[in-house]
């Protein structure tokens, strides 16, 4: 698994001066205006995703609630089984949704009531997957097996924390960068750390959504995972030491 790190410098950084106190060791009066250095960093880290969940439903219609429910449950017991033949156990199967509802006919002209024509029944489950190179293989199976809503398909990687913290790291590092070169362009050098905070940016999970054409396609469903950006940003603050 490739993971690369990038970094992106600082996207705003500024001198400031504010009324905090002296900063120690500047040989300051008590009272007097100590100048601070504020500058913000920003860092990614790139990482593949290793995980995976999908949804795999299944809908019936049949002219009774039984009856739907009934053809329903029997596709549905065929899906399940077919996953766990192909590895998956119950802690990666968990059933998302179940649903019946009447289906209703509706005159033009609304001179008489409605009437019920039939019953729909949804039973969708969501699952857990390991192996990405198994993604394929599975929706074909299922698909073979009565699945005829499939959705939801979203990657993920066991490694985001680390590469969170990573992406923190360079974030700091960039912002130092930046704080740095304002201290020298402004004739002094950075002081004492007085303030660090951060923001995480949610890591991307993108999604496919499979039509029913493709649900009908004889040949092997392709799925490219890609990569993933995790990224942090920080503000800094440090006290300003003239020369």
């Amino acid at each position: 698994m490739r993971n690369s790190v990038l970094g992106v410098f600082a996207v705003s950084v500024g001198l400031a001066s504010l009324a905090v106190g002296p900063s120690k060791g500047e040989g300051q009066s008590p009272g007097s205006i100590s100048a601070q250095i504020v500058t913000s960093g920003e860092g990614e880290v790139r990482i593949s995703p290793d995980r995976a969940t999908i949804s795999v439903g299944v809908q019936s219609r049949a002219a009774t609630a039984a009856a739907a429910g009934a053809d329903n449950a029997r596709r549905q017991r065929a899906i399940l089984d077919t996953l766990r033949s192909l590895g998956l156990t119950s802690e990666d199967l968990s059933t998302a949704n179940y649903n019946v509802s009447p289906e209703m006919q509706y005159t033009p002209n609304g001179t008489t009531p409605p009437r019920v024509i039939g019953y729909t029944v949804t039973n969708t489950v969501q699952a857990e997957l390991k192996k990405l190179e198994d993604i394929g293989k599975i929706i074909d199976a299922v698909l073979a097996k009565g699945a005829n809503e499939i959705s939801s398909l979203q990657f993920h990687s066991t490694k985001a924390d680390s590469a969170r913290r990573a992406a923190l790291g360079i974030a700091v590092a960039n912002a130092r960068a930046d704080g740095e070169a304002l201290a020298r362009a402004a004739g002094g050098s950075l002081g004492a750390l007085i303030e660090v905070s951060t923001a995480s940016y949610p890591i991307p999970r993108p999604s496919e959504t499979f039509s029913r054409v493709a649900m009908a396609a004889k040949s092997p469903t392709p799925i490219e995972p890609g990569e993933q950006t995790v990224s942090a940003n920080v503000t800094v603050r440090w006290a300003f030491q003239s020369r």
